[in-house]
């Protein structure tokens, strides 16, 4: 999880191809959710692209770290985070999804002059989109409090969607050394920069596949008191694990991410 902080794109360069490079959050009540992040995280707000709707930029030190956007009326996008994975070509990509089994819901369409985007959904129905970036090359920080800092593909069956994102993205697809786990890093360049973990029927029914991205927090059973003191709850109590400690909580609207304090 540590190691995907040094994807690239954080310097001023387009990060590479199958590298996740922004989230963005679609909620019905923006204002409020603002307030949410702004007190949990300490961000600050700008206006980004209009072209889903009413949209900000989430900053933090001035460096741009995530994205809030206003839902359509009629929009069946679920209220969650969502990882963007950057393309060279997205119009590409988005026929690559097709072909592997995977739906293309949004786009690809144009972002202003940010860049270019789809969404789409995997062969398991979980959510992400693709970024083809211009003038906004995706997140400007990593590593620091109130930063996403990994992406994880949180699923019934791993191996059975593995191949998808090999194919979609060109990952390097390792599985874990531990007997019986279905999770599998995935790697560009040689780097981690995602996961997906097969949790069979551990998934949860009223949400199904979905990905998941953990924020770094200072303190995570103190951010996690935040959360609830601020409206959220919690989704899995925080808990030690290979990577840090480690909780998964829910917002507002009920968008589920997990905050962390990886070990270093």
């Amino acid at each position: 999880m540590t190691e995907a902080r040094g994807s690239a794109g954080l310097n001023g360069t387009a990060y590479a191809p199958g590298t996740p490079c922004w989230v963005s959050l679609m909620v019905h009540g923006t204002a409020a959710t603002q307030e949410f992040y702004g007190e949990l995280f300490g961000w600050k707000f700008q206006p980004g692209p209009q072209h889903l709707g009413p949209y900000v930029r989430a900053q933090l030190d001035g460096q741009e770290v995530a994205g809030i956007g206003q839902l359509p009326r009629d929009s069946q996008l679920p209220v969650a985070w969502t990882p963007y994975l950057a393309s060279d070509d997205v119009d590409l990509t988005a026929e690559t999804v097709r072909h592997c089994g995977g739906t293309v819901g949004v786009g690809p369409l144009d972002a202003d002059d940010a860049g270019r985007l789809a969404i789409a959904s995997d062969p398991s129905g979980a959510v992400f989109g693709v970024w083809q970036a211009a003038a906004h090359l995706g997140a400007g920080l990593a590593g620091v409090p109130g930063t996403p800092v990994w992406n994880e593909l949180v699923t019934r069956d791993g191996a059975g969607v593995t191949r998808f994102y090999e194919t979609v993205f060109g990952h390097e697809a390792k599985p874990s050394v531990s007997a019986g786990s279905d999770y599998v890093t995935l790697h560009v360049e040689g780097r981690p920069v995602a996961a997906i973990n097969g949790v069979g029927a551990a998934l949860p029914r009223d949400r199904g596949a979905h990905w998941m991205t953990y924020f770094e927090v200072v303190d995570v059973d103190a951010a996690v008191a935040r959360v609830v003191s601020l409206g959220g709850h919690v989704v899995e109590p925080a808990h030690e694990c290979p990577h840090g400690r480690v909780a998964s909580v829910a917002d507002l609207e009920g968008a589920s991410f997990s905050l962390v304090r990886t070990s270093r």
